[in-house]
C-alpha cells in the first residue's frame, strides 16, 4: 500500500503480522522482495514486519525532493507516525542501513534496535574489504559529473544494474527470478535519475552521519555481512555508530545475505530482536 506524507510524497509498505515492530528498508539496487525470507520468520516469530520502499529505492514510491539520506530517514519516520507505530526495531539493506543509522540519530527514544545488513556509511572509515568480487565501479561512474553518466547509461539502466548484481551476488550469485525482478524495477532513465541523485547526495550523507555518530548511539546493534560482500567492514563502521555489536558473516553469500543466506541471517536476526 502507498501511505502519504504529504507534499506529493508517498512511500510503499508491506505491513505483515502483529507484535513488536520491526521496520525494514531496503537498499540499491533490490526491492522489498529482498525480504522475502525474513519477513516469514518474524512473523512466525511473534513480531509486526514493516517493508517501507524509501523514495529512489525500488519502483512504487512517489514524490520529489532530494535524496540525502537524512531526508530519506526523516520520510520513513513520517510513514511510522502515520501509521501510528510508536517504538521498533530498524532493519536496513545497503544504503537502508545507512537510512536505519539516521533514523535512530533523529529519535532515538523510538529505535529499540539497529540491524545493518551490507553497508558501511558514508563518513565512517573503514579498513578495505577483503573481498576480492564485491565492485567498486559503480561509485565513480554514479559520481561523474553531471551529464557523463547521463550520457553513457541512457538506456542502458537495466544492464547496469546486472552487471552490477552479478558482481556484488559473489560466487553464488542471486535467484534468477529476483535478479531479473530488480532489473525490471531499476529500468529505465527516470530510474537511472533517482539513482545517481542517491550516489550523489554521499557527501551530505557523510556529513549527516557524521555528525549523527559523534557520540556513539545508545542502542544495540547487529551487523550481517557477506564474505564476499562487505565482510567484516560492516561490524567495524556500525561499532562506530552505536553502543553494543553484535555481527555475522554469511561465509556463502555476498552483498544480499538476506537473500542468499537466509537461515543464517535469522538465526541471528531473531535472537538478537528479543535480547534487545
Amino acid at each position: 500500500m502507498l501511505v502519504p506524507i504529504g507534499a506529493g510524497t508517498c512511500l510503499d509498505v508491506e505491513d505483515t503480522g502483529r507484535g513488536p515492530v520491526v521496520v525494514l528498508v531496503h537498499g540499491w539496487p533490490v526491492t522489498a522482495l529482498h525480504w522475502r525470507h525474513v519477513i516469514p520468520a518474524l512473523t512466525q516469530s511473534g513480531y509486526r514486519a514493516v517493508a517501507i520502499e524509501a523514495r529512489g529505492l525500488g519502483e512504487n514510491s512517489t514524490g520529489s525532493g532530494d535524496l540525502s539520506k537524512a531526508t530519506l530517514a526523516g520520510e520513513v519516520l513520517a510513514v511510522l507516525d502515520a501509521l501510528g507505530i510508536g517504538r521498533f526495531a530498524v532493519v536496513g539493506h545497503d544504503w537502508g542501513g545507512t537510512i536505519a543509522v539516521l533514523m535512530a540519530a533523529q529519535q532515538p527514544g523510538r529505535v529499540a534496535a539497529v540491524v545493518v545488513e551490507e553497508d558501511v556509511p558514508p563518513g565512517i572509515e573503514v579498513e578495505a574489504t577483503e573481498s576480492e568480487t564485491y565492485p567498486t565501479w559503480h561509485l565513480p561512474l554514479f559520481q561523474a559529473p553531471e551529464g557523463v553518466a547521463e550520457r553513457l547509461l541512457a538506456g542502458r539502466h537495466d544492464a547496469t544494474v546486472d552487471a552490477y548484481l552479478d558482481g556484488s551476488a559473489g560466487p553464488s550469485g542471486l535467484d534468477f527470478d529476483a535478479q531479473f525482478a530488480y532489473m525490471g524495477a531499476y529500468a529505465g532513465d527516470d530510474h537511472l535519475k533517482t539513482t545517481l541523485a542517491l550516489y550523489r547526495a554521499e557527501q551530505a550523507d557523510a556529513q549527516a552521519v557524521r555528525r549523527a555518530t559523534r557520540r556513539r548511539l545508545q542502542v544495540p546493534g547487529l551487523a550481517v555481512a557477506g564474505r564476499f560482500g562487505r565482510g567484516r567492514q560492516v561490524a567495524e563502521a556500525l561499532s562506530r555508530s552505536v553502543s553494543r555489536v553484535h555481527a555475522v558473516v554469511a561465509a556463502d553469500a555476498g552483498h544480499y545475505p538476506a537473500e542468499q543466506a537466509p537461515d543464517t541471517v535469522n538465526r541471528a536476526l531473531i535472537p538478537f530482536l528479543r535480547a534487545a
